[in-house]
């Protein structure tokens, strides 16, 4: 292992806390993305009978391009953010032809290994696309039993359900930017830069992919502007020669104070892009989630990209900027973010409430549904396979029963306190309300799980 993965993987529990005590148990994974691997990779290991559904024909998810599904919002040029050695399970390295930041094409083809390293493959259902989680149980008086429905119609029982459908694939549009009519698309449509040679594009958002996309088109088109309604702090990919995320996983360590973390996180930054409003940009007066990227400020530094800071009216092709200025563009790219899609699911069972907000216990559990997991909906400033296995090897023991529950009112007073804290520090977007640090969450979980391994085991059969 690693340096770097020591430090990001230190403290994950490797086996079981406790032997298995509930005996073997269904569980429907549904999603053969990254994290429904993992999870099923984990609970196949502790002896539980798994099936996984997969709405397509290809394992990864988002990672898998232009995949069948549908849901995937990869474009062509797509790298991850973190390095390879950031980014892999801790068990199972990327083989020797992947690149220092893998692209798509090799993260697709890691999952495509760690599914069959670990025998999660036959598992698998392809093209079995779910249309409804319902409980099949009064949670109050009877042990879990969730029922699966398929398009078809068929319907299935099962002890546990894991969700790890993912929170990237409906497009939330602004509806002052549909006004922009024919030439609008949402960032989740954006595939290659051929087809936009030669034209005038405005990109609206700073986040990673209307940077990237940015920096795609830029080269090629007669003019990109990149509206950035807010600051941003832009984390470079390479510094001293070396990947940035392994020099921050040098800092992101529990014992060292998070204001002391997050100083010497923007001291780097300065000194590898200087001050961020020389290019145009607004203060970063308040936390966000912060954007990784290699060469967008360069662009913006030579002119190939035009930062502007909000946008007034949409008025067909013609965009009114917050500067006063006025442009016609041929193409308006929304790169707005997504809205956290859980039509499967009843709305008594688990809502999404306004600005994108889950009420899950842990980001995982919804209070008074035992043997329902929602996996991988946040997001957080490192890689999302290491938070995956954080979050699968939790879940594993309240599944083997070596762990109980909160009460609900605990729980929702957890959630209530959770979310109090992160709307002090962060901005007020849907983004953010599943905004996760990632030293205060993994640490946050395995202090749950350690109290929750000494709580007594309920005499009820709510016992998750």
């Amino acid at each position: 292992m690693t340096d770097v993965q020591s430090v990001y993987q230190r403290g994950l529990d490797g086996p079981p806390l406790g032997p298995n005590r509930r005996g073997t148990k269904r569980v429907a994974i549904v999603g053969a993305g990254a994290s429904g691997l993992c999870n099923a990779k984990y609970l196949l290991q502790a002896g539980f009978d798994v099936t996984v559904f997969e709405i397509g024909s290809q394992i990864g998810g988002m990672w898998c391009y232009n995949n069948d599904s549908g849901r995937s919002s990869a474009y062509r040029t797509l790298h991850i953010n973190t390095s390879r050695g950031v980014t892999r399970f801790s068990d199972l390295d990327f083989d020797p032809d992947t690149q220092p930041f893998p692209d798509h094409y090799d993260m697709h083809r890691y999952l495509v290994q760690y599914a069959g390293h670990f025998g999660v493959t036959p598992r698998i259902r392809f093209n079995s696309r779910v249309a409804a989680v319902r409980p099949a149980f009064d949670p109050a008086r009877e042990p879990p039993v969730w029922e699966v429905e398929l398009a078809g119609g068929s319907v299935e029982r099962f002890d546990a359900v894991l969700l790890a459908t993912g929170h990237l694939t409906t497009p939330l549009h602004v509806p002052e930017l549909l006004a922009f009519g024919d030439g609008y698309l949402h960032a989740h449509d954006y595939r290659e830069p051929e087809p936009f040679v030669g034209k005038r594009i405005c990109v609206v958002g700073v986040g990673n992919s209307a940077c990237d996309i940015a920096s795609d088109v830029c080269v090629t088109s007669r003019r990109t502007v990149l509206v950035a309604r807010s600051g941003v702090v832009i984390l470079p990919k390479l510094m001293f020669g070396r990947a940035f995320t392994d020099i921050t996983a040098q800092i992101q360590r529990p014992y060292i104070p998070r204001k002391l973390r997050q100083k010497l996180i923007r001291f780097l930054v300065w000194l590898a892009h200087g001050d961020m409003t020389a290019l145009g940009f607004k203060p970063a007066t308040a936390l966000s989630h912060v954007t990784s990227n290699a060469t967008v400020t360069t662009d913006i530094a030579y002119r190939r990209i035009a930062v502007k800071q909000g946008i007034e009216s949409v008025n067909g092709h013609r965009i009114r900027f917050a500067d006063g200025t006025e442009e016609e563009f041929d193409t308006l790219i929304a790169a707005t973010g997504y809205r956290i899609d859980l039509d499967m699911l009843p709305q008594e069972v688990v809502q999404v409430r306004d600005n994108n907000r889950l009420d899950l216990y842990m980001r995982i559990v919804p209070p008074g549904w035992p043997g329902l997991f929602l996996m991988g909906f946040f997001n957080t400033d490192t890689a999302l396979n290491m938070v995956f296995e954080h979050q699968a090897r939790w879940v594993r023991e309240f599944l083997l029963g070596n762990a109980t529950l909160p009460s609900d009112a605990d729980m929702r007073q957890a959630i209530a306190d959770r979310a109090g804290w992160y709307n002090s520090q962060y901005r007020d977007t849907a983004r953010h309300t599943i905004e996760e640090e990632h030293v205060r969450y993994l640490t946050d979980l395995k202090t749950t799980l350690k109290a929750a391994a000494a709580r007594p085991r309920p005499q009820s059969a709510r016992a998750a």
